[in-house]
This record gives structure tokens, C-alpha cells and sequence, in this order.
């Protein structure tokens, strides 16, 4: 009798925390992080940092947050990939980023806006990092690419560039996305006169790319992929990063190699999003809301 009324608790539960997984995956959530990266008597410069928005033409509330973000007072938008879940999503991903597409910006593609989401045992992802199967279909990137660029918007996608915002003049260099090995790392370039700061993006924070953008000068490195752990344990955290990333730092922003540089640590500061996304067979988050954040750019103490 006590074995069949734990087993009854223990499915009340499971069901309750599907149920409110389901209800979080469109909980969106905007987060504020200040960033001290900018020379002393520097005014603040903020940057919408969007990733993983693994959109399909059905998420009208979804396209509809995002659009909503242009109310936010702005200088600048870095998208970090995946943008897409479905074949027929870039007229979706453009329309949700067009009130945005006045502002400078930057970008780079993730394995899912080359190729569409596929039917997988969802534990698989606590086991060992996704790989790209042949019978995932290819994705229209090309048609999101040209409607990003038409932005104004940089291509970082293996390549460096300038952007300008709010007075502040910025040096980027980005990866293609190092989860499928598209990543190769653009030639060092000294960093010119006048620069604000240097800028690194990436879609997945393998530390390779971590290590490679650090030592390329970086001081800021923004990225996505991890979906925040996607599945947390409460006061715990995140189980995988999906990547080689530890699990302390599957979001937020934090140091890198070590501590971060205001702490007295040396190197660069990463901002891993959470994303706003999941796959669309899976459409679960807990505790991990799905997110956008505004980066604060203050001087340095």
C-alpha cells in the first residue's frame, strides 16, 4: 500500500513539473547585467543580447516579445544563432527582429539555422552533447543571412568588423558555430586606434573559442547554445551545457579563464544567454526561463 501511494506522489509530481516545464518554455523573461568594460569617463552603452530563439511561424507570442524589445532604450542588438526550427521560419525570425533591424547590430548562426530540429529521446541531451544527423532537412540560412545583412547588420560568422553605438566605436570577431565544427578563427589583428572595446561571438562557448577570442584581446564574449541547462534542478542548477562548458557558467556572465576581471582576475568576460527557445519536441524549460538580456557597458572601476 505504501509502495503504490510513493509511486502515486512521485507521478503527481513528475506531472506537476511537466506541466508548469511547459507553461516556463514561454515565460519570457528580460534580464539587465552591467558589464565593466569601457574606458574610464565612457557614457553606458547597451546592447540587446538575443540567442536561440529556435522560432517556427506558429509562435505568434513569442515574435511578438521579441518585437516588443524596441520599446527598450537601445544602441546596439548581438544575435548569437539559432534562430530558426522550421523550414518555413525566416519570413517569422525576420519580422520578430525587424523592429530592432534599425539599430547597429552583429550576428552569427548556430547548427539550427543551417539545419532543421528533428524527433529525438529528449534524455539523450543529460547523457552527452546533440550531434547533426544526415536526415536533419537543410535550412533556408542564406535567406536569413541576406535579411540580417539587409539590417545593417555585421556577418561575424568567421569574420571580424566595427560597430558603432551610442558614440562608442567596437572591434568584433566572430565564429561561425563551433558545435558542428564550422568555427575557424580569423587571423589576429592589432587592435586599432580609438576602439572602445573588442567584442567576441560566438553561438556555442566551447572553451577552445573561449580561450582563442580571450587571447585574441576580447573583453567581452558573448554566446548562447546551452539554453541555460534547459532543465535545471532548483537551487542547483544546470545539469549540461551541451558543449565542454561547465556547468557553473551555462548562463549569465562570468570570467573568463577564472574569475572575472573586476575580481581581480585577468582575461575576458563571458555572457552566455539562456536563450529564449527549445526545440519543438521538446517545448520544456524548468527552472530556466527563457530569456533576452540588455548588456550594460559601464567603465571600469
Amino acid at each position: 500500500m505504501r509502495g503504490s501511494r510513493w509511486v502515486a506522489s512521485a507521478a503527481l509530481v513528475a506531472g506537476g513539473a511537466l506541466a508548469w516545464s511547459l507553461v516556463e518554455a514561454r515565460s519570457y523573461v528580460l534580464r539587465r547585467v552591467e558589464v565593466p568594460v569601457l574606458p574610464a569617463g565612457s557614457r553606458p552603452v547597451r546592447i540587446l543580447h538575443l540567442s536561440d530563439l529556435h522560432l517556427t511561424p506558429s509562435q505568434r507570442d513569442k515574435v511578438a516579445w521579441v518585437r516588443d524589445l524596441a520599446s527598450e532604450p537601445l544602441d546596439a542588438v548581438i544575435t548569437t544563432g539559432d534562430n530558426l526550427a522550421h523550414l518555413e521560419a525566416v519570413p517569422t525570425a525576420l519580422e520578430a527582429l525587424e523592429p530592432l533591424g534599425s539599430l547597429p547590430g552583429a550576428f552569427v548562426f548556430g547548427s539550427n539555422d543551417y539545419h532543421g530540429p528533428r524527433p529525438k529521446n529528449p534524455l539523450t541531451y543529460l547523457v552527452r552533447p546533440t550531434t547533426l544527423k544526415e536526415s536533419q532537412a537543410a535550412l533556408p540560412v542564406e535567406d536569413l543571412r541576406a535579411g540580417l545583412r539587409g539590417f545593417g547588420w555585421v556577418d561575424l560568422n568567421n569574420a571580424r568588423g566595427e560597430l558603432e553605438a551610442a558614440g562608442a566605436r567596437f572591434e568584433l570577431v566572430g565564429v561561425d558555430d563551433p558545435h558542428i565544427g564550422l568555427d575557424a578563427m580569423p587571423a589576429p589583428a592589432a587592435r586599432g586606434e580609438g576602439v572602445t572595446a573588442r567584442l567576441g561571438v560566438a553561438h556555442a562557448p566551447y572553451t577552445r573559442i573561449l580561450d582563442q577570442m580571450s587571447a585574441d584581446g576580447a573583453d567581452l564574449i558573448l554566446a548562447g547554445h546551452t539554453h541555460g541547462g534547459q532543465v535545471c534542478v532548483p537551487f542547483y542548477g544546470a545539469l549540461v551545457t551541451n558543449c565542454d562548458l561547465d556547468t557553473a557558467r551555462a548562463s549569465g556572465l562570468h570570467g573568463w579563464p577564472g574569475v572575472r576581471p573586476d575580481s581581480g582576475g585577468s582575461g575576458a568576460f563571458v555572457h552566455v544567454s539562456a536563450g529564449l527557445g527549445t526545440s519543438p519536441y521538446t517545448p520544456i524549460r524548468l527552472a530556466c526561463r527563457p530569456e533576452a538580456t540588455v548588456l550594460t557597458l559601464v567603465p571600469r572601476a
